[in-house]
């Protein structure tokens, strides 16, 4: 039986889009079909099928007229070839008109029918996607209710990810977006359109603490409905002069850093049924990777090389596109000598975070073995390690967080065309912005994980695990709750 309360996406490359695309669409207006190879993706909240695979038909295996089928011989080869390889089997085909598309009473009867056979062979249920015109899709996923009966599990949204981000949503699955008279501005920048788009989207946030803060805010005033932040840390004293929303009163309660962002977004935001998740975890545990999942975009605010390596793995293997950023200072024997930051987006048709620099992959196992929460070693490590730096200055947070939302803004909206900005590298002296080409090594292994989903995570081992510093501050914290209800 389903989980009831479990929402339901599909996501594909921009790649995979244009082939189906170019098959499905048809000059003379007929419909057309095609099988395709899904992998499923789980979240916290939504589950996903990443479409990673089109199987085109051969001659004979399909015929067009008007309304297109399909032969016994093409469903059985087409799903035979999703079995062999793990995935489960997708059935699209084109209607001769634009818009989400609901099924019509053939197209279900098609469907339904081959629900059975279909989950027989690979194991997952069958996914039927339908494409209008002007390219967007609709999709369901078809469980077995109870013995030999299947109905549709609609999706709320089908993502299309590349240069861009290109989102489909059902229209009742997911609520209209209503313009706030707060939003006028804005909205005259980039229109009706963009802010709809923008304001439907899930944002994901990892790590709220002075760069993720103010990209917290800044998201909550710009209209975007629903904001997932991640963060297992509680807020120190030391953490006030950059930490956006955050006052002493929450330093003395230690309180988690995102009930501190999501309470400041509640009193920024300006999208009505606006929606804040905050999620105690790290990115690197289990629940909070899954947390990641139920995102359509989501920050790399953090500052280990841990996380960033399971963010990178995200982008591609799970198609969700990683906003990152990271500031380096200059500042030999306590002296400033020079400060730069960087912004980039990780994900299809991208660099990944690895190969721009972003994390050092040799620190990733000495963090996920405790070493970087042991004094010692970190007192051992070169003065300009970025481990040792303290880089988290508030004018420098400003810039990068502006920078990170810009370029969020171009991959959603695409404003004067623009998509990709590249990634963005600034320097404090003497002044200067530059688009820095950054492209993967040809060895490089994330491109090829793209939409593999949990196949992929299966086939490079685990990556998530047990974080000491997490376990350490939700410890912390049960034991302060524990001690407050025993005072009189």
């Amino acid at each position: 039986m389903r989980d009831e309360s479990m929402e339901f996406s599909v996501a594909l490359a921009a790649s995979v889009h244009a082939t189906a695309s170019n098959d499905l669409v048809r000059p003379d207006g007929q419909e057309d079909l095609a099988f395709g190879i899904w992998f499923p993706s789980h979240g916290l909240a939504r589950d996903s099928g990443l479409l990673q695979t089109i199987i085109l038909p051969q001659e004979d295996d399909r015929e067009v007229h008007g309304n297109a089928s399909f032969s016994g011989q093409y469903f059985v080869r087409a799903a035979c070839e999703a079995a062999a390889v793990g995935g489960g089997l997708a059935f699209m085909h084109s209607h001769p008109c634009p818009g989400w598309q609901d099924m019509s009473i053939p197209d279900r009867r098609a469907e339904e029918k081959h629900a059975g056979p279909t989950l027989a062979i690979t194991g997952k249920p069958l996914l039927g996607l339908t494409l209008g015109t002007d390219g967007t899709w609709s999709a369901r996923f078809w469980p077995r209710v109870r013995s030999k009966t299947y109905q549709p599990a609609w999706c709320s949204t089908v993502r299309i990810i590349g240069k861009g981000l290109r989102i489909s949503y059902h229209p009742r699955l997911v609520p209209r977006y209503r313009h706030q008279q707060q939003l006028v501005r804005t909205v005259s920048f980039w229109g009706r359109a963009a802010q709809e788009h923008l304001g439907r989207m899930r944002v994901g946030i990892a790590g709220l603490g002075s760069v993720g803060s103010l990209v917290n805010e800044c998201l909550a005033r710009m209209g975007v409905r629903t904001i997932v932040q991640i963060d297992f840390d509680r807020v120190k004293v030391h953490n006030l002069d950059r930490i956006t929303g955050a006052t002493a009163r929450d330093a003395a309660t230690h309180a988690f850093k995102v009930n501190v962002a999501a309470r400041n977004a509640r009193e920024a935001a300006t999208a009505s049924q606006f929606l804040a998740i905050p999620r105690t975890l790290s990115v690197v545990e289990v629940e909070g990777y899954r947390a990641a999942l139920d995102c359509d975009v989501i920050f790399s605010c953090v500052d280990r090389p841990w996380a960033r390596r399971v963010l990178n793995h995200i982008a591609y293997s799970h198609l969700i596109p990683v906003v990152d950023g990271g500031i380096l200072v200059r500042n030999p024997g306590g002296k400033f000598r020079n400060a730069y930051w960087s912004a980039r987006i990780a994900g299809p048709e991208r660099s990944c975070l690895e190969c721009a620099g972003s994390y050092d992959p040799g620190l990733v196992s000495a963090e996920r073995d405790g070493y970087l929460e042991d004094p010692s070693y970190i007192s051992e490590l070169p003065d300009d390690s970025p481990l040792r730096r303290n880089e988290n200055v508030f004018p420098l947070s400003m810039s990068l967080a502006a920078h990170e939302v810009l370029q969020f803004v171009a991959l959603t909206t695409g404003l004067v065309g623009m998509y990709d900005t590249g990634e963005q590298r600034f320097s404090y002296f003497p002044g200067y912005l530059e688009s820095h080409p950054v492209s993967c090594e040809t060895n490089c292994p994330f491109p090829s994980l793209t939409a593999l989903g949990e196949k992929a995570d299966q086939s490079v081992g685990p990556f998530t695990g047990r974080h000491a510093a997490a376990d350490a501050e939700r410890a912390s914290d049960q034991k302060t709750r524990s001690q407050s209800r025993k005072t009189p």
